[in-house]
């Protein structure tokens, strides 16, 4: 039995919302709905990821889209949102999700607004005076096409069976390179370290109707979507949303295959920063070869998981946590707050953290949690920055130099996390 970490009560939470505590299912069915719309921009836009990358793109090389699968049980509801777009940054993490939840009358913890963080995608954009217009077009359109796929979800509703399955796959590597300059110092780069720490973990839910018909399959994998860098100028999905393509062409009959990117804060692609899609005859572009690798993954854990399960009670909460800020000198810069998003539904648990989160931090969550399968989705609900383990600033690096957060944050957040689901 898994060793759940030390919980105790922070008092750094300054909201939470818990969804009223349903008795056992009593044979109320559990009931799922889906929906997938098409987010690829119809003109150039900004790219997002790369500060370096200053022109619009230049084509699309694969589609983008939002994936919905919306669960409802005893009047309680579950909304998991993937989208393939870097993140909810610009305040769009609360534009967005104060309209969804004013639309559709949910409580803060039944949507899970995620990103699978494709960094060759749509800069968001709010400041028509700062912001180019053809991204502030395209954010605008995006809030109402996310409206669209939950209202034809939540309409879409019909009684389901769950089943959950696990597998692994060497995509993601660790990205925290020791580097040695001169005189014998070592610096952490962004590179390549196989021997680091990762999160191979391949977890995958199927949702069937009464008639046993495949309607959605979920997948959750700690990886940077990030297989093409600054130089690549083509709208794509990269690993993760190229892998959500390839499972749902195979698959087929109208299935939606929405992917949620785990704590992947400091895991690349194994192949990373491309500077475009290679097209050398017999060669396989890299984020096609990745992602392909990963959606077989996903569909071979799929064909092997039967779906006999009708899920428990969906019970969700939301708490917005106040961090300890970096110290500057000798005077504090003030706290950092930190969405944490927790959900269960009898033995899977979804714990949405509103950040780019190290895989270190997602593994402690895992481990802890009460439940057996537990969906780190990290891009969720929030875009407050870097969140690393305390451990790593000795090292520094890129993750933690740009981390708004002092060392301790990282515990506080993994601690929050677990006690939300003990709760629900």
């Amino acid at each position: 039995m898994k060793s759940p970490l030390p919980v105790f009560s922070v008092s750094l939470v300054i909201y939470l919302c818990v969804a009223p505590a349903s008795a056992a299912a009593g044979g109320v069915p559990l009931k799922a709905g889906v929906a997938k719309v098409d987010i690829t921009p119809q003109q150039p836009v900004r790219m997002a990821g790369y500060a370096s990358r200053k022109d619009l793109s230049e084509g699309v090389h694969d589609p983008l889209s939002a994936r919905v699968v919306a669960f409802e049980r005893n009047g309680q509801r579950l909304v998991l949102i993937s989208t393939d777009s870097i993140g909810f940054y610009e305040g769009t993490a609360q534009r967005f999700r104060q309209a969804i939840l004013a639309e559709f009358d949910l409580r803060p913890g039944e949507l899970f607004l995620s990103a699978i963080h494709t960094h060759a995608g749509p800069a968001p954009a709010g400041n028509s005076k700062r912001d180019h217009p053809n991204n502030v077009a395209y954010t605008d359109r995006l809030q109402a096409k996310l409206i669209e796929a939950v209202g034809r979800a939540l309409v879409d509703a019909a009684p389901v069976r769950i089943g959950l399955g696990a597998g692994s796959s060497p995509v993601g590597c660790n990205r925290r390179e020791v580097q040695l300059r001169g005189k014998g110092e070592t610096v952490i780069s962004l590179g390549r370290n196989p021997y680091g720490p990762t999160d191979k973990e391949v977890l995958v839910m199927k949702v069937a109707n009464s008639e046993g018909q495949l309607r959605a399959v979920l997948f959750d994998y700690a990886v940077h979507a990030t297989s093409l860098g600054p130089k690549n100028y083509q709208i794509s999905g990269d690993v993760l949303g190229l892998a959500e393509q390839f499972v749902e062409k195979v698959i087929g009959a109208g299935v939606v295959a929405p992917a949620f990117a785990g704590a992947s804060g400091d895991i690349d692609p194994w192949f990373r920063v491309r500077p475009a899609f290679e097209t050398e005859s017999g060669w396989v572009p890299e984020p096609v070869l990745l992602g392909t690798f990963l959606g077989e993954e996903v569909i071979h854990v799929c064909r092997r998981t039967e779906t006999p399960g009708e899920g428990g009670p969906i019970r969700s909460s939301l708490a917005v946590l106040e961090l300890p800020a970096k110290r500057s000198g000798s005077s504090q810069n003030g706290a950092q707050p930190f969405v944490v998003t927790a959900a269960r539904m009898g033995d899977v648990a979804f714990v949405g953290l509103g950040g780019e989160v190290l895989t270190e931090i997602g593994l402690a969550i895992k481990a802890a949690s009460p439940c057996e399968h537990t969906f780190v989705i990290t891009h969720c609900n929030g875009a407050a920055g870097y969140l690393a383990p305390q451990d790593l600033y000795v090292e520094g690096g890129y993750e933690v130099r740009t981390s708004p957060f002092a060392p301790q944050a990282a515990e506080l957040v993994a601690r929050e996390a677990v006690k939300m689901l003990h709760d629900l």
